[in-house]
C-alpha cells in the first residue's frame, strides 16, 4: 500500500525539488563556464581521484554515480576524447574495464574544485532560503557519509 503525502509534505517536497533543480542547473552552468567540465565530468573525476590507484571498475563507478551503464559509457568516451580519463581492461576480469584518471584529468579537477566550491557557497547563500539550505545540507551530509562508508568498505586493510 502506498502512503499518501499530506498537502504540506507534498508542497515541501515540491519546493525541495524545485530548489535543488535550480541550484544544480546554476552549478552546472558555472562549472562549465569556469572549467569546461560538466557536473557529471566533475563527479567522475572526484570519484576516480579518491579511488585506490585512481581507478575504478566501470560497474562500481556507475553505481556510485547512479548512472546507467550506457550513460556512463558515453560519459567516459567523451572524457577519454578530451584526455581526462583512460579506459583499460580490468586485471581481475578480462571482460570488464576500468576508468583510470589521467594526469590531465587530475589537473582539470584541481583547477575546477575551487570554482565549484565557490559556486556552491554563492548559490546556497544567495538563491535559497534557510529551509532549503537546511534540507540540502542534510541531503549532502547523508550522501557524503554514504560515499565515505562505501569507500571505506571497498578498501582493503592494506589500503588503510
Amino acid at each position: 500500500m502506498t502512503e499518501r503525502l499530506s498537502p504540506e509534505r507534498t508542497a515541501a517536497w515540491r519546493a525541495y525539488i524545485e530548489a535543488s533543480q535550480r541550484l544544480f542547473t546554476q552549478l552546472e552552468d558555472d562549472l562549465r563556464t569556469d572549467s569546461e567540465l560538466s557536473f557529471a565530468d566533475y563527479h567522475v573525476l572526484v570519484l576516480l581521484s579518491e579511488a585506490p590507484g585512481q581507478r575504478l571498475r566501470m560497474g562500481e563507478l556507475a553505481g556510485r554515480l547512479v548512472f546507467s551503464p550506457s550513460r556512463l559509457t558515453y560519459q567516459i568516451s567523451s572524457m577519454q576524447k578530451r584526455g581526462l580519463v583512460a579506459r583499460q581492461s580490468c586485471p581481475e576480469d578480462r571482460r570488464g574495464s576500468e576508468a583510470v584518471l589521467t594526469a590531465a584529468g587530475l589537473l582539470a579537477l584541481r583547477e575546477a574544485a575551487p570554482h565549484h566550491l565557490r559556486s556552491v557557497r554563492v548559490h546556497l547563500m544567495d538563491d535559497l532560503d534557510d529551509a532549503e539550505v537546511a534540507c540540502l545540507t542534510r541531503v549532502f551530509e547523508r550522501l557524503g557519509r554514504r560515499l565515505r562508508a562505501d569507500r571505506d568498505a571497498s578498501s582493503t586493510p592494506a589500503d588503510k
